[in-house]
């Protein structure tokens, strides 16, 4: 039985995406910019049996059936577009919570398709398969990469020029993402359901997608440059529109908790005491800090303080993804 096992690490957009251009082929309506994750990561195994269905496994126990319905439909697209015709066991683990905000889906996807191109010998290059991890969830493809990733929209109908390239590598800039915990729970609304009722209700939306090109200028240059203060500024604004554009969305989705706002307010009081860091947050509670090496203990400390706080864990730029020799799973 043909088998493999990959390593994705999440990733942090700094200018975000938000939306889709095409929701069937998973095409973004804008460009993103993020820096792949040292510490958080998720490790997919598949295996091709012989039943008539797919089996998923998440940390050891079945998975949801949302879960395992999401990467059954996948599997069918791979199989579809590569000519594989197996059914496949996937045996998934996260070291960090699932579906809440934390770019879960992104290092699960890119995880699986670099699992099966090495399962099934597909030799893609990294262009082909961030298309197809784009076809899992629109973030994967930027987790196949190290350090600083930007994800291109494309223009085509067909999505062949939506993939992502490596802008930076990892050891380009000494920099810390402080990822502040506050839960593990699931978010109430997904973020595809999330994005579709932001583009088509909130009054925002244009203008948030008008100000898009202009922030991911400005992220590529503050990258080139390690320019830290252009990089904060940049996404500290993209993050605070883009949930503005959410909020205002009808019915509204909010995806900040209490401890979200102490968090925030938080790094505010921080930058005005004179300690330079900016906060970035996706569609969930976690608040993301940027922070120089020189000032990342007192940020995390100040952090840990909050009441709600579970945990904050610093990353440097992480790496792409890559096989592994196999870990073993769960059994049915």
């Amino acid at each position: 039985m043909r088998s493999a096992t990959a390593r994705a690490h999440s990733n942090i957009a700094l200018v975000k995406y938000w939306g889709k251009r095409d929701a069937e082929l998973n095409i973004p309506a804008v460009g993103s910019i993020s820096m792949t994750l040292s510490g958080f990561h998720t490790t997919t195994t598949i295996t091709e049996h012989d039943l008539d269905e797919d089996i998923v496994f998440l940390d050891g126990s079945p998975a949801p059936s949302a879960m395992t319905e999401r990467t059954a439909r996948y599997l069918d697209l791979l199989r579809k577009r590569t000519g594989v015709a197996r059914r496949i066991r996937t045996e998934t683990t996260n070291n960090f919570p699932t579906a809440s905000g934390l770019a879960s889906s992104a290092s699960g996807f890119a995880a699986l398709a670099t699992a099966f191109n090495a399962a099934f010998d597909l030799g893609l290059d990294p262009r082909r398969l961030g298309i197809l991890a784009r076809l899992g969830s629109g973030s994967a493809p930027r987790s196949l990469f190290a350090g600083f990733v930007e994800m291109l929209a494309g223009r085509n109908e067909d999505g062949e020029d939506a993939f992502a390239v490596p802008l930076a590598p990892q050891d380009h800039w000494d920099i810390r993402l402080l990822v502040a915990v506050n839960g593990s729970a699931t978010k109430k609304v997904g973020s595809t359901k999330g994005m579709e009722r932001t583009r088509e209700t909130s009054p925002y939306w244009d203008a948030w997608i008008a100000t898009h090109a202009k922030d991911l200028d400005a992220a590529r240059r503050a990258i080139r440059d390690r320019n830290f203060e252009l990089l904060g500024k940049t996404a500290e604004a993209d993050a605070l529109a883009m949930h503005a554009a959410i909020m205002a969305s009808r019915p509204s989705v909010l995806y900040w908790n209490p401890t979200t706002l102490e968090c925030i307010r938080t790094v505010f009081d921080l930058r005005e005491s004179g300690v330079p860091c900016y906060l970035t947050i996706d569609a969930g509670p976690h608040v993301k800090v940027l922070a120089l090496p020189e000032h990342s203990d007192q940020v995390a400390k100040r952090l840990r303080e909050i009441n709600g706080v579970a945990g904050v864990y610093p990353h440097r730029p992480g790496p792409g993804a890559a096989i592994i020799p196999s870990e073993g799973g769960s059994t049915s």
